[in-house]
């Protein structure tokens, strides 16, 4: 790698930071990153961005459709125009800034959206012995190696065979022309061709080969000049059958031979390198510039999201009537909510089953009553898909933790998978297929377990089910799942969350109702089941309490925070509910003063008394949009020692 740096492609660019073609020459899988050529012109009205080279592969006409489109959806605010001005002295995209726009934010946001910038895919399969193999870059070239020496070999072999040929008949024919007189009168007195091949072969004691070039010979190699160049191309064959031979003899002649052809190659076809490299890009590290302080992600009905500081928050008694936790529009409402640190990595599942990837830091800030921004213009979500589900993780790059816990789908119809965590670990702009969804259900609930959690699925209809996740083998990522809990049969009934049992003698199991009523119940109460099963009753359902809408593992450190659809927040102690049995209605948890209002939003903290001890521990939180989703994150223990990175919703 200290003379091979990086790839170099056709069409230029900047290959920007050499970590991912360091993985790639590595271990021969990779991600080179590609950004295009682009410089900002200053004119007298106005800023230009001019586009001069784009990464590979890269379509130039669907780019600038791709910018204009991002300008009409007004997902990119401050270009004016795109133009094409390319010509026969090279690539030139034209991109027109408004006088009020900074044009380097303009041409960040056109990086980060549109394939100016891109990534190039590495997986270098080769055939090796027949079998197909992944070669690194250092295997590339032993096996390239090797493969030239054979080709020079196998190539020498045939040429040494040909020039053998060459001399044999050449020597024949060198006896034919000094005794030109007696092969001429054999030739004459033979009947047929065959007879005076016959006589030569009888007569200078020849091999049919040499008899037959003689007789086939034209009168005019009888010339004396056409004589000397016999003995002269013999001579010429005899020395390149000695030199053929000692490459089949001598390795180091074989590979100077092999020398020699890489470097006519090179001096033929060897050129300056067009793409650069950016070495420093890997050198900023974003999280450098964030203190990994509890924030409350909140992600509302039309797909608004914002992080909001954790202390923003504080508790209320229960039955309280609460504050104004987010502003949003008149037909929008908070739909989930959930705790996360700074440099988490958050991962969103939608309810098609595809996985996207941000860093918490790149979720835009918001106070406590801001809207927040649309998720569209941080992932690339399809127009006809929604997040429903997310998991917080400290490290994807560690492989001990990816190799050890396993994330658990589970669906409003009941169906539930397991897949291990290192098949979602590797980051893509477009996200990737996480589970195979059936066309009338959708992915409500996604965990991250370690392989020894208990499970506890619920229904609309108040029904719960609790089995082991052994039950549940593990699958690949694009898995359908098998069946979890089997539904009421009336069409109505669907499944609105899934908590993970960890600690049988600390948590206990917290159920919230439509119309804001909830209970405690010890897990115990619950008893095991086969996986599959109707479960038993979680909580009675009656008119006045309305459906059930989430379930969720508690503490006594842990706080309870409610928002309902028309935006109200509060925030519960968990200590402040007694036990209940498992069957009972439950208490008023928020008194719902509008009419026909509902809760909206249920998430799981740390007490305010251990904020300012520990991370953000436990938290779940759950999604109403008629599928619930309830979630719960064990980054660490009541010490701060690290068990679990997880999370929730």
């Amino acid at each position: 790698m200290n003379y091979v740096k990086a790839p170099d492609f056709p069409t230029g660019g900047y290959i920007y930071g050499v970590s991912g073609v360091r993985e790639a020459y590595l271990t021969g899988r990779g991600r080179v990153v590609m950004r295009a050529k682009a410089e900002i012109e200053s004119g007298q009205t106005h800023d230009k961005i001019v586009v001069t080279e784009i990464p590979y592969n890269v379509n130039k006409a669907e780019l600038i459709k791709y910018i204009a489109d991002l300008v009409n959806d007004k997902r990119i605010e401050g270009i004016s125009n795109a133009n094409d001005e390319s010509d026969r002295e090279g690539m030139r995209i034209v991109i027109d800034v408004k006088r009020d726009a900074n044009a380097s934010v303009v041409l960040n946001k056109l990086y980060k959206m549109t394939a100016l910038q891109t990534s190039f895919g590495v997986n270098n399969v080769a055939l090796v012995n027949g079998r197909p193999k992944i070669l690194n870059l250092r295997d590339l070239i032993k096996y390239f190696v090797e493969h030239r020496h054979e080709v020079v070999i196998r190539r020498t072999q045939f040429d040494l065979r040909k020039a053998k040929e060459r001399a044999h008949i050449l020597e024949g024919l060198i006896i034919a022309s000094d005794n030109i007189d007696e092969v001429i009168r054999i030739i004459r007195a033979a009947k047929t061709p065959n007879d005076a091949i016959t006589g030569l072969i009888e007569r200078f004691n020849l091999t049919e080969i040499q008899s037959r070039a003689i007789v086939e010979m034209r009168l005019r190699q009888l010339t004396g000049l056409l004589q000397d160049q016999l003995h002269a191309e013999y001579e010429e064959v005899m020395k390149q059958i000695a030199y053929l031979e000692s490459i089949l003899a001598d390795d180091e002649v074989c590979r100077k031979v092999m020398k020699d052809e890489l470097l006519e190659v090179r001096a033929k076809y060897g050129d300056e390198r067009r793409s650069e490299i950016v070495y420093s890009s890997e050198e900023f590290n974003p999280e450098d510039f964030y203190a990994d302080d509890q924030m409350i992600i909140t992600i509302s009905h039309m797909g608004y999201i914002k992080r909001t500081p954790l202390t923003e928050f504080r508790t209320q008694n229960r039955g309280g009537v609460g504050s104004k936790g987010t502003e949003t529009r008149d037909e929008d409402f908070v739909e989930h909510i959930y705790p996360a640190t700074m440099h988490n990595t958050m991962m969103f599942f939608t309810q098609k089953g595809k996985c996207y990837w941000l860093k918490v830091y790149e979720i835009p800030e918001g106070t406590k009553n801001s809207k927040g921004r649309a998720i569209q213009n941080l992932l690339n979500i399809d127009s006809d898909d929604n997040v429903t589900a997310y998991l917080r993780v400290k490290n994807l790059e560690d492989p001990e933790f990816i190799n050890s816990h396993y994330v658990l789908f589970c669906t409003k119809k009941g169906v539930i998978k397991k897949t291990l965590l290192e098949q979602y670990s590797r980051p893509r702009q477009n996200g990737v297929n996480a589970i195979t969804i059936r066309e009338d259900d959708s992915v409500i609930e996604v965990r991250m377990t370690n392989g020894n959690n208990e499970i506890i699925i619920a229904n609309r209809n108040g029904r719960a089910i609790r089995f082991h996740e052994a039950a549940v083998r593990v699958m690949g990522r694009t898995a359908t799942g098998v069946r979890g809990i089997t539904l009421d049969n009336d069409n109505q009934d669907e499944v609105v969350g899934m908590i993970c049992i960890k600690d049988l003698e600390t948590e206990t199991v917290m159920v919230v109702s439509e119309q804001g009523y909830g209970k405690r119940s010890e897990i115990e109460d619950y008893r095991k089941t086969n996986r599959g099963g109707k479960g038993v009753k979680t909580m009675n359902i009656t008119e006045k309490t309305g459906k059930l809408v989430t379930i969720k593992s508690v503490t006594d450190e842990n706080d309870l925070m409610i928002i309902n659809k028309s935006g109200i927040t509060i925030r519960l102690k968990v200590a402040d509910f007694r036990i209940m049995g498992r069957a009972t209605q439950g208490v008023r948890l928020i008194n719902l003063e509008k009419r026909n209002d509902q809760i909206g939003s249920v998430c799981k903290v740390m007490t305010e008394s251990l904020e300012d001890e520990v991370p953000v521990e436990e938290t779940e939180g759950t999604i109403i949009n008629n599928s619930n989703i309830d979630s719960s994150d064990e980054d660490t223990d009541i010490n701060g020692n690290e068990n679990i990175n997880e999370i929730e919703e």
